[in-house]
């Protein structure tokens, strides 16, 4: 059956677009001209040899998508596990590294667990966000650490920009007994902008997990629910002189419930705090400033509702930018990045009473970095970067990348991209009592792409990339055969070999998109396949507007994987398809219904926990 739908999707591949056209009206994906993460500045798309995927607000509310996960779920190359429903666990896998392995920023402020090393998808509210640019690959010689997949970059509610104030209220609900309500007001004055929201999501959910057997098993055949509380402020200013500064505000927390032995619920705070400024020093120089804190804060409770354990986490950001425009065909840009990372625990466990976690609780990086954006013989596009770290950690590392570009006259775009990048150690990899090792070194990563693009004429544009990595010194647990305690060593090796596929096209008013993914991520040790990685993957989206009403579908396809490094514990493969319709009552009001997983496919992407059957979300939208 899998193998059929994935033989029909790549015929009916011909109907789909890589992006819709951004109007309130048609049911289509707007294709961006400029991004900003692949270069740190604003750069034409059509210029980046990296792989980069856009969504704007406008395709978030196309997608009728709930939370951030459910934007990112069949994007190209992404692989994305989740531990039950909503709220629960959720690990992001670019191009087959490591969910550890993508950096993630917010107002182009570091955010995540600096414990952990990873980031909390499942809580970032999506009514907050304006606007998600991802970049495939390695970006540690822009960005430092932790870019070892890629970079994903969330930008918070803009708002309008005219001088009336724009006001957006949603409300809906489905399923689970979810409930979903979000509102903002948004505008300018004079050279001052602002916007505001608030947004609030519950839902009593499903049981998360199947019952697990043995000594530390357990049976929890409840509803295992969540809810997310959130708020985002932004605001600005213009001077006379064009010199600009803004701050912005996002903080959202809530509790989710889930299924363990020692803990079933987690009560969370997340924020991030930014603020930039810009000015023209001279005609072709642009200074910016950027500072920046965030924090993740999580308490965990005990199945009879006691205090389990603490986990608090900070991090301060600071970058210096500058941009030089040498000229109209080459641009240089020179900046540093100052980031220091802060810890705390409590624990209060069977195994251990109450104890501070960590005996170094603090640590700093220092990034300088260069890059060279360069336009030559008219149609060759090149960027190349290099940038230096100093970790407190473990010492220094070096980075770079390069990419070239040609855009032919005929449509046809190859390109090519070559890099190193780097992972720090966590903090609890580094001195979590009894596992830490304050010898670590960072994870270290080479990658290759080559590639080839087309757009021809606006209505057909395709894309292929093949890519190689090779990633070391994977910090890997190994077992004392002594004292039978586990310990953090730089021991693991692995190889990722892909090729990321992309068609699209609009015919007779319909907008579609088809992306496909295939990946061989392999232990280079025992030349097993990496743990929790589908080796395929295919995502189909339909949509087209008729009228007053907008009408689409979504098909995903994804093969099986494996539960365990030794590849012992296999989860099989599954196809969902998901239905939804807009009906416009007029230019202010509309009505959203959305159905998602049509034919009820029982599946897992984590052996045991459970995923969402057939259900359905209803809501209404307004806007002046």
């Amino acid at each position: 059956m899998q193998k059929l739908l994935f033989s029909a999707l790549l015929l009916a591949g011909f109907n789909i677009p890589l992006q819709a056209q951004e109007t309130p009206t048609t049911d289509s994906v707007a294709l961006p001209e400029m991004v900003v993460t692949a270069t740190r500045i604003d750069t034409a798309k059509n210029q980046l040899s990296a792989g980069t995927t856009v969504y704007t607000r406008a395709d978030i509310e196309r997608l009728q998508v709930k939370t951030f996960p459910d934007l990112l779920r069949g994007t190209t190359g992404i692989d994305m596990t989740q531990q039950g429903g909503d709220g629960k666990i959720t690990s992001i896998f670019m191009r087959g590294t490591n969910s550890d392995h993508v950096l993630v920023l917010i107002d182009g402020i570091k955010v995540g667990s600096a414990t952990l090393g990873t980031t909390a998808f499942e809580f970032i509210p999506i009514d907050q966000i304006e606007r998600v640019e991802i970049i495939r690959g390695p970006l540690s010689s822009l960005y430092g650490s932790e870019a070892i997949g890629g970079v994903i970059q969330i930008f918070t509610r803009k708002g309008s920009q005219g001088d009336k104030p724009k006001v957006t209220l949603d409300a809906g609900g489905g399923s689970y007994d979810t409930l979903k309500a979000s509102g903002t007001v948004s505008g300018k004055w004079d050279n001052n902008w602002y916007s505001v929201g608030a947004s609030h999501y519950n839902t009593q959910g499903f049981n998360a997990r199947q019952p697990v057997p043995g000594p530390f098993g357990f049976n929890q055949p409840d509803n295992d629910g969540y809810y997310n509380t959130a708020v985002n402020a932004r605001a600005g200013h213009r001077f006379n002189n064009n010199a600009e500064i803004e701050a912005s505000f996002m903080r959202y927390e809530g509790k989710t419930r889930y299924d363990g032995t020692f803990q079933d619920e987690t009560k969370f705070v997340n924020q991030v705090v930014a603020l930039s400024g810009s000015m023209n020093i001279f005609d072709n120089w642009k200074s910016t400033l950027r500072l920046g804190q965030s924090f993740d804060d999580n308490d965990q409770f005990a199945p009879d509702n006691s205090f389990s354990s603490n986990f608090y986490t900070q991090r301060w950001n600071a970058t210096w930018l500058n941009e030089f425009h040498i000229n109209d065909n080459h641009q240089f840009i020179l900046g540093s990045d100052y980031r220091l990372d802060e810890a705390d625990s409590s624990d209060l466990d069977t195994f251990n009473p109450v104890f501070d976690a960590y005996k170094e609780r603090s640590r700093y990086d220092v990034g300088i970095f260069g890059e060279l954006h360069s336009q030559i013989l008219d149609n060759h596009f090149i960027n190349a970067s290099l940038r230096w770290d100093e970790n407190e950690a473990f010492g220094d590392y070096v980075t770079g990348n390069f990419g070239w570009r040609y855009n032919s006259d005929i449509g046809i775009s190859p390109f090519a991209n070559f890099g190193n990048a780097f992972k720090a150690p966590t903090f609890n990899q580094l001195y979590f009592p009894d596992f830490g090792n304050p010898d670590l070194k960072p994870e270290e990563s080479t990658s290759f792409e080559v590639g080839l693009a087309g757009d021809h004429h606006k209505w057909l544009q395709w894309e292929v990339r093949a890519y190689h990595t090779n990633i070391d010194n994977l910090i890997t647990p190994v077992m004392d055969p002594v004292t039978f305690q586990f310990s953090a060593q730089n021991i693991g090796k692995s190889q990722i070999d892909g090729i990321e596929a992309e068609l699209a096209t609009q015919v007779m008013g319909w907008n579609s998109k088809l992306s496909m993914n295939l990946i061989s991520p392999k232990n280079r040790e025992t030349n097993l396949r990496l743990p929790r990685r589908t080796e395929k993957s295919l995502s189909f989206d339909l949509s087209r507007s008729f009228g007053q009403f907008d009408v689409g579908t979504t098909v995903l396809a994804q093969g099986d994987r494996f539960d365990d490094p030794a590849n012992s514990i296999k989860v099989g493969g599954y196809v969902t398809v998901d239905l939804r319709t807009t009906y416009h009552f007029n230019k202010n009001w509309m009505l959203s219904a959305k159905l998602n997983n049509l034919l009820d496919k029982q599946y897992q992407t984590v052996n045991t926990y459970n995923t969402a059957d057939r259900n359905f979300f209803i809501a209404i939208h307004y806007n002046n």
